[in-house]
C-alpha cells in the first residue's frame, strides 16, 4: 500500500477559490481544476505570457495559511527567456511554469483573467465583462507521417482536443486552401482563432492578438471602433460621412430614391459596405495592425440603414405597417457582406426592435441598461429620427418620433453639420442682446483675446442652434410661442425685418449668419415631436415625471442639457439627473463585440420591448400641439425654474396666462 502524496492548500485571490493539491502540481493546472479564471494562449508552454500570477507572502489567518516564497518553485528557463524578450512584471511569475511546493496564496491580476472587466469611466460607471466569442489557441500539430496516415486537418482537430479539450471543431471552408502552407511555415506549430466551434483564422507559430470592429451605421455618419478582443481596449476609431447622403438627406428620401430608381438599393448597399471597408483599413493603419487580424465585426443601424447594409430593399419601411424583412440578429461570414477583413471573419448584426426602432436602439439599450434599473429611465437617441426608450427592469416601451434633420443643421438657413468653423456655443447678453460664440476648432469665445477673427465662421451646427434659440427665448427676443418680437428692434440692430417676420443676426459678413422665424419654427416642430413621443410613453406607463434621463447620439452628447430643457425637448427633470451618454449605439455595438452573453441578452430583450407606433396614436397630436410652446404650453417645469430664470408668460387683461392663437391657412 503506497502513501498518498503530500498535499498543499492553495488559495486563489480575488476569486477566493481554494483546494488541496499534491506537491509539484502546476499553478495553472490547479487553477483550471478549480475553475479559476487564468488566461493562456500557448497552452502552458511559457511563451505567451498571459498567465502571470504573483505570490502573496505572509500569514493569512482567514485561510489558515502562511504563504512563503519557498512554497513555489524557482523560475524556469522558459520564464527567463520570456523575461529577457518581453519582461515579466515585477514580482510576477508564469503560472504555467510554477509548481506548488507548499501552502500558498496566489493572486491573479486583472490582466491575466480571461473574463476581464472593462470599466467605462462615466457618470454611471459600467462594467463590461470581457468574454469574446472568438478566442486564440496555440497548438503543436503532429507532423505528417507515412506510417500514421491522416490528413493535416485531422491532426489539427486532434491537437485542439488533446491540448485544449476542444471537441467537434470545424474549419471555415475557404481557409482549407491555406492550411498546409501555414502548418509548414510554423514548423507544425500554429495559432488558430475559434469562433464558437469554427476555426475562422490561423497563423504560423504563436499569434497573440486579434481584433474586432464595432460599427454604428448612422444615416449621416458611420463610426467604426477597432477593439483588441483580449483587453477590450479601443485601439483606433474612424468615421466618415455616410455616402448614401447623395441619394437623399434623410431616411424617407432614400426610400423614395429606391422607389423611383430600380436598383437604387443595390447602389446604396455597395457604397455603405465600401465605406466600412475603408474605415476598417483606416483604423487598422492607425493602430499599426494587419487588417487581416480583424476577425469579428458587430454592426448596428436604424431599420433603413440595417436593410440597406444587408442588401434588403427598404421600400416596405416607407409606409404603414412599416414591416421589417427581419428583425432577428444576423450572423454571417463577413465576406458574404463584402467586408474585406480576415478571410473567415464573422459579422454579427444586432436585432431590431420594430419597423422604425432599429438595431441602433437595441445597442443603446444594451449600453444604458434601462432593463437593469429599478428607477424609471428615459433614454433618447437624438437624430433625424429620435428613438425613445422608457421604463425599467419591469417594463420597457419604445417609439420613434419624426424630429427631422433640423437638430443636425439641415432645414436651418445658416445651419450646417458639425465641422470646423461652425458655431457650437452661443450666449446672448440680456441687456444689450449682443451675442458671443464659440466655433468648432477654436478654444476661445468670440469676445476673448485668443479668438482668431480671421478664422472663417461658416454656419451654425445642431448644438449651436439649440443654444441660440434657447438664449433668444431667455433674453426675450422670442416669446413662448416662438415668435420673434419685432419691438425689440428698438433695443438692438440685430433684429431685422425679414418679409412679414423678423430675424436675429448673429454675424454679418461672408457669410451672414442669422436665425430666421422659419428656423425657429423648424426647431419647434422637431422638439415638439420629440417631447410628444416621450409624453406618449409616459402616458402608457402611467407616470407624470421622470428623474433619470439619458441623451444619446453624437448630437445628444454635445448639447447642453439645460438648453435642451429650456426649449422643452425633454420633460422637466432635475438637471443633475440628465446625462449625456455619447455614442451609446456605438458603445452597445462594442459590448456585443466583447461579450458573448450580451448577444443572448439583447436578442431576448428586444422581444419584450413594447413598441408604440406614434403615427396611429391620437394622443400624439395633442401632445405635439402643446409641446410647440417654449418650454411647453401647460407643463410647469418647476424643477427647471429652480435652475434657470424663465421669462414670464404673456397674460390677458384678466391676468390669466394666455397663448397666442396661431393663424390657420386655408
Amino acid at each position: 500500500m503506497t502513501d498518498k502524496p503530500e498535499q498543499a492548500l492553495v488559495v486563489f485571490t480575488p476569486s477566493g477559490q481554494r483546494g488541496h493539491f499534491p506537491i509539484g502540481t502546476g499553478v495553472l493546472a490547479a487553477a483550471r481544476s478549480l475553475g479559476v479564471d487564468i488566461d493562456s494562449v500557448c497552452g502552458g508552454r511559457g511563451i505567451c505570457g498571459r498567465c502571470q500570477i504573483s505570490l502573496a507572502e505572509g500569514e493569512f489567518a482567514k485561510h489558515g495559511i502562511i504563504s512563503r516564497p519557498e512554497n513555489i518553485s524557482e523560475k524556469t528557463a522558459a520564464e527567463d527567456r520570456y523575461d529577457d524578450k518581453r519582461g515579466l512584471m515585477a514580482g510576477h511569475r508564469l503560472s504555467c511554469q510554477s509548481k506548488i511546493l507548499g501552502d500558498v496564496v496566489i493572486d491573479v491580476p486583472a490582466q491575466s483573467q480571461v473574463h476581464k472587466q472593462l470599466v467605462r469611466k462615466r457618470a454611471d460607471t459600467r462594467v463590461i465583462e470581457l468574454d469574446p466569442v472568438t478566442r486564440l489557441y496555440f497548438i503543436e500539430v503532429g507532423e505528417a507521417d507515412m506510417h500514421e496516415p491522416s490528413s493535416d486537418l485531422e491532426r489539427v482537430y486532434k491537437a485542439l482536443q488533446l491540448q485544449w479539450q476542444l471537441d467537434d471543431i470545424d474549419l471555415d471552408f475557404p481557409l482549407l486552401a491555406d492550411l498546409q502552407k501555414v502548418l509548414r511555415k510554423g514548423k507544425w506549430s500554429i495559432t488558430v482563432a475559434v469562433h464558437d466551434k469554427t476555426i475562422i483564422a490561423m497563423w504560423p507559430g504563436l499569434h497573440e492578438s486579434i481584433f474586432g470592429l464595432a460599427v454604428d451605421i448612422g444615416s449621416t455618419t458611420i463610426a467604426a471602433h477597432l477593439c483588441d478582443l483580449d483587453s477590450g481596449e479601443v485601439m483606433a476609431s474612424a468615421g466618415a460621412m455616410n455616402p448614401q447622403i447623395r441619394f437623399g438627406e434623410d431616411l424617407m428620401s432614400r426610400v423614395s430614391y429606391v422607389m423611383m430608381n430600380p436598383g437604387g438599393d443595390a447602389e446604396m448597399t455597395k457604397v455603405v459596405r465600401q465605406t466600412i471597408c475603408d474605415l476598417a483599413r483606416e483604423a487598422a493603419e492607425t493602430a499599426g495592425i494587419d487588417v487581416n487580424d480583424i476577425v469579428e465585426v458587430t454592426l448596428v443601424g436604424n431599420p433603413v440603414m440595417h436593410h440597406l447594409f444587408l442588401g434588403i430593399d427598404p421600400v416596405e419601411l416607407g409606409g404603414a405597417p412599416f414591416a421589417l424583412a427581419t428583425g432577428l440578429a444576423i450572423k454571417q461570414p463577413a465576406r458574404d457582406l463584402d467586408l474585406d477583413i480576415a478571410k473567415g471573419a464573422r459579422a454579427y448584426v444586432l436585432p431590431c426592435i420594430a419597423g422604425h426602432v432599429g438595431a441602433d436602439t437595441a445597442a443603446v439599450v444594451l449600453s444604458e441598461a434601462p432593463h437593469k434599473s429599478d428607477e424609471i429611465m428615459l433614454v433618447v437617441d437624438v437624430g433625424t429620427n429620435a428613438e425613445i426608450v422608457l421604463g425599467n427592469k419591469d417594463r420597457l416601451l419604445a417609439c420613434s418620433s419624426p424630429t427631422g434633420p433640423a437638430f443636425e443643421g439641415a432645414q436651418i438657413s445658416s445651419g450646417q453639420r458639425a465641422a470646423p468653423g461652425a458655431i457650437e456655443r452661443i450666449r446672448i447678453d440680456r441687456d444689450t442682446l449682443e451675442p458671443r460664440y464659440k466655433i468648432i476648432g477654436c478654444d476661445f469665445w468670440s469676445d476673448e483675446d485668443g479668438f482668431d477673427h480671421d478664422t472663417p465662421v461658416t454656419g451654425i451646427c445642431g448644438s449651436g442652434i439649440i443654444e441660440v434659440v434657447a438664449e433668444m427665448f431667455l433674453a426675450g427676443i422670442i416669446d413662448q410661442d416662438g415668435l420673434i418680437d419685432g419691438s425689440v428692434q428698438a433695443r438692438t440692430e440685430r433684429i431685422v425685418a425679414d418679409g412679414r417676420t423678423f430675424s436675429y443676426v448673429i454675424k454679418t459678413g461672408e457669410p451672414d449668419i442669422a436665425i430666421t422665424q422659419n428656423d425657429i419654427r423648424a426647431i419647434q416642430l422637431a422638439k415638439a415631436a420629440l417631447y410628444a413621443g416621450t409624453r406618449l410613453l409616459m402616458d402608457r406607463l402611467g407616470i407624470d415625471e421622470i428623474n433619470n434621463i439619458r441623451l444619446a447620439g453624437a448630437f445628444g452628447s454635445h448639447i447642453d442639457v439645460k438648453y435642451a430643457m429650456v426649449l422643452g425637448l425633454i420633460p422637466d427633470c432635475d438637471l443633475k439627473n440628465v446625462h449625456s451618454s455619447g455614442n451609446a449605439a456605438g458603445t452597445g455595438a462594442r459590448i456585443a463585440l466583447l461579450n458573448r452573453q450580451s448577444r443572448i441578452e439583447i436578442e431576448q430583450l428586444v422581444k419584450n420591448i413594447h413598441k408604440i407606433e406614434t403615427a396611429v396614436e391620437p394622443a400624439f397630436q395633442e401632445h405635439f400641439i402643446e409641446a410647440m410652446a417654449f418650454p411647453h404650453s401647460s407643463a410647469k417645469y418647476t424643477r427647471l425654474r429652480c435652475a434657470v430664470q424663465l421669462p414670464q408668460g404673456k397674460t390677458s387683461a384678466s391676468g390669466k396666462p394666455t397663448a397666442r392663437k396661431r393663424r390657420r391657412r386655408r
